[in-house]
C-alpha cells in the first residue's frame, strides 16, 4: 500500500501521534483514551463498536483514517493442543503468519515484520520463499492485537511478544519499534520490554543502532556455526556481514546497554551437532554476556537436513555448561504438524 492517498492506519499511530491529530482536529484528549481503550483493550475491529466515541469523532475517524483487521484466510490447530497458527490476509491480499503458542504461565505471539524473508537461511521456509515487502508497523501491530482479541474471549491476556515470524525485523527497523512503541504503551496492551524478544539473523547495523538507542527489548542473534565458512553456508546474509563483525557488534551491544543476547543455534544431525561444534561456540562466546537457545531443526521442503537427536543436543548443553560455563536450553518444539515451528512459517500460495 504505497499510494499516498490511502489514508492513515489507526494502528500505526503511537498515543502521542494520535493526541497530535485529534488536536489537529480541535478534539477532547478524552477522546484519545477512549479511542485507545477500543484499539488496545477491547481491541474492537470497526469504528462501529465503539459507541462512547461522539458521532462527530467516528465520522471524521471514517472520513481521513482506516481500521483494518487482518482476515483470517485459515486457522490450524497442533495436535500438541497448545499451538495454534494463523494465516492472515492483508489490505492488499498478500498474506502472513502468526502463531499463538501457550505454556505454562504464559501466551506467546510470534508475530512477522515482513511478507517472505530476504536474508534466504537455506533451513527456513520463510527464506525459501524469498522477499516481497516490509509490513507497515500497523500490519504489525495487528497481529498482537489479534491474538489478544482472542484471548480476551477466553479471559486471558497476551503478556509475551517473538518477532521470530516471517521476515527479519532488523532488516524493517523503523516500522518494528514504531510498533513495539505502540504495543508497550501502558495504557494499551502494555507489554513489557523484558517479554519482547526480537531475532535477527545478523543485520550489523541493526544490532548498532539497537545499543545506541538502547532500546529495551530482549535481542536474540541466530548464529548456527561458529565459523564464518560454515556460517556462510547456512546464513547467505553472513557474506554481507562476516561473524567476526557480527560478533563485534553484539560486544559492543552488550558492553552499551549492559544486556544479555541470546544466541540461537539450530542442531542439524551430523553438521553442527558434533563436541567439536559446542567447543567452538563456546570459545565463540566466552567472555561475553550469553545464553544459547538450541532449536532442533524443524522440517521444510527445501532442506534435506534432519533434526539432532536428543542426546546429542543434551551432550551440547553439557559442553556448553561445564567447560565454558554458558547457560543454554533446548526449545519445546511446538506446532511442528502444523507447519507452526520455528523456520517453518511461509506463504505457498495465494487464494
Amino acid at each position: 500500500m504505497s499510494a499516498a492517498s490511502v489514508p492513515v492506519s489507526l494502528h500505526d499511530l503511537t498515543r502521542a501521534e494520535l493526541g497530535a491529530l485529534f488536536a489537529r482536529w480541535e478534539f477532547s484528549p478524552v477522546h484519545v483514551a477512549r479511542l485507545w481503550r477500543y484499539l488496545y483493550w477491547e481491541c474492537v475491529a470497526s469504528l462501529a463498536e465503539m459507541p462512547e466515541l461522539p458521532a462527530k469523532v467516528r465520522r471524521r475517524l471514517a472520513d481521513e483514517t482506516r481500521l483494518h483487521t487482518p482476515g483470517i484466510a485459515l486457522e490450524t490447530d497442533s495436535s500438541d493442543g497448545f499451538t495454534r497458527k494463523y494465516l492472515l490476509r492483508l489490505e492488499d491480499h498478500e498474506r502472513i503468519e502468526t502463531v499463538l503458542m501457550r505454556y505454562t504461565g504464559r501466551v506467546t505471539a510470534c508475530i512477522s515484520s515482513q511478507v517472505g524473508c530476504a536474508m534466504g537461511c537455506v533451513f527456513c521456509a520463510t527464506g525459501q520463499m524469498g522477499y516481497t515487502r516490509h509490513l507497515t508497523p500497523g500490519e504489525i501491530v495487528a497481529q498482537a492485537v489479534h491474538v489478544q482479541r482472542v484471548l480476551r474471549a477466553q479471559g486471558q491476556r497476551l503478556r509475551n511478544i517473538v518477532l521470530m515470524g516471517m521476515g527479519e525485523p532488523l532488516h524493517n527497523y523503523d516500522a518494528v519499534m514504531q510498533a513495539m512503541e505502540i504495543l508497550r504503551d501502558p495504557n494499551g496492551l502494555a507489554l513489557g520490554a523484558e517479554r519482547i524478544t526480537l531475532s535477527t539473523v545478523g543485520v550489523v547495523p541493526g544490532i548498532l543502532r539497537l545499543a545506541r538507542e538502547k532500546r529495551p527489548l530482549r535481542l536474540a542473534v541466530s548464529l548456527h556455526a561458529a565459523t564464518q565458512p560454515e556460517r556462510a553456508a547456512l546464513v547467505p546474509a553472513a557474506k554481507k556481514w562476516p561473524l567476526d563483525e557480527l560478533m563485534a557488534a553484539c560486544r559492543t551491544y552488550s558492553e552499551t546497554t549492559g544486556r544479555r543476547i541470546f544466541y540461537e543455534w539450530t542442531l542439524i544431525e551430523g553438521k553442527n551437532d558434533r563436541p567439536g561444534d559446542a567447543r567452538a561456540v563456546g570459545r565463540l562466546l566466552q567472555g561475553l554476556p550469553a545464553q544459547v537457545n538450541l532449536i532442533p531443526l524443524n522440517p521444510t521442503a527445501g532442506f534435506a537436513g534432519a533434526p539432532t537427536r536428543t542426546e546429542a543436543s543434551h551432550r551440547f548443553q553439557r559442553i556448553l555448561a561445564e567447560e565454558f560455563k554458558i547457560p543454554s536450553t533446548v526449545r519445546q518444539r511446538r506446532g511442528i504438524d502444523i507447519a507452526a515451528g520455528c523456520g517453518q512459517l511461509a506463504v505457498a500460495e495465494k487464494n
